[in-house]
């Protein structure tokens, strides 16, 4: 999704929700997984990037969509098996899991798509853990 920068910041974050909404009724995905943003540098950027996490949060929950947050680092590391895996590196391996020609373009695309694998292969065994920690909550 993209917004024209010369809009208002409200306006924006409302075409991101509008579009997300959209995307939710056409396609009705079973989880949404939300990178999970923090940075100690570029505070601006940050910014920008969690209030549009915040969007796809309450798109989700809005939709009754149960979502998972999964940090850059492990993102990282379930396709390229290192959490410090530069940009080049996840589009790399985002090709070579999917069977891709070329890594996806613009460099957003193959993290979302990583975003994607990473949650594959992890959700199901943080479904477990949570299980698990709920059950034996239950018998205290």
């Amino acid at each position: 999704i993209t917004t024209d920068t010369a809009l208002p910041l409200e306006q924006r974050l409302l075409i991101v929700s509008n579009e997300l909404t959209t995307w939710i009724e056409r396609h009705q995905p079973d989880a949404i997984a939300v990178e999970r943003v923090f940075s100690q540098h570029n505070v601006s950027t940050v910014m920008g990037t969690a209030q549009a996490a915040a969007v796809a949060l309450l798109a989700a929950a809005s939709a009754g969509i149960p979502v998972a947050l999964h940090t850059p680092t492990e993102v990282k590391a379930a396709v390229s098996g290192s959490g410090r895996a530069n940009k080049a590196q996840v589009g790399a391996m985002v090709a070579r899991l999917l069977r891709l020609d070329a890594p996806p373009k613009p460099a957003d695309a193959a993290d979302a798509l990583a975003l994607a694998i990473c949650h594959l292969w992890r959700g199901p065994a943080q479904d477990r853990l949570q299980a698990a920690v709920a059950r034996q909550a239950s018998t205290r």
